[in-house]
């Protein structure tokens, strides 16, 4: 497996299995409109995230988190700013895990995973941490490809507790 190194988010959300980066990278309407009602909260002019109200379609687009080209949250993103301030490739490296930072994420499921994924990426080491989270993203019936937070199988429709 080749790893892209734009994946490799500071705060343990590998951006190979994200939502927002399969719906850009798969051009598929149909999830990035889903996508925007989840963000607004699905109560319009009520984003769930700041700025998130005025979010379209066209704004679901992400090529990483280390890339130069991310979803609008990813840019103004605390925990990347503090870990390149700091000198770190993640949150794997600091001490201070977990900060007010990951305490204050603000999607549950995104909260989740970085209690998860950062202390099991300090153990194995990131090329490790990646392939895992890539063969996690697997739907257990049917091997489906499937996203971060994905609660049923698109294929199967089994339902999903993959975080």
């Amino acid at each position: 497996m080749e790893i892209n190194p734009d994946f490799a988010s500071p705060c343990g959300l590998y951006c190979g299995v994200c939502a927002i980066y399969i719906a850009h990278r798969d051009d598929n309407r149909k999830l990035k409109e889903r996508l925007v009602a989840l963000y607004q909260g699905g109560v319009p002019g009520k984003g769930t995230l700041p700025g998130s109200e005025d979010l379209t379609p066209n704004d679901i687009r992400c090529n990483g988190c280390l890339s130069d080209d991310r979803f609008m949250h990813c840019r103004q993103c605390g925990i990347r700013k503090c870990t390149q301030e700091k000198g770190y490739e993640g949150c794997h490296q600091c001490d201070g895990f977990p900060c007010q930072l990951i305490e204050d994420f603000p999607m549950s499921v995104g909260k989740k995973v970085i209690l998860r994924a950062v202390p099991y990426r300090r153990e194995v080491g990131t090329k490790r941490w990646i392939e895992d989270e890539e063969r996690r993203y697997l739907c257990p019936r049917c091997g489906n490809r499937v996203f971060r937070g994905a609660v049923k199988c698109n294929r199967c429709k089994a339902s999903l507790d993959l975080d």
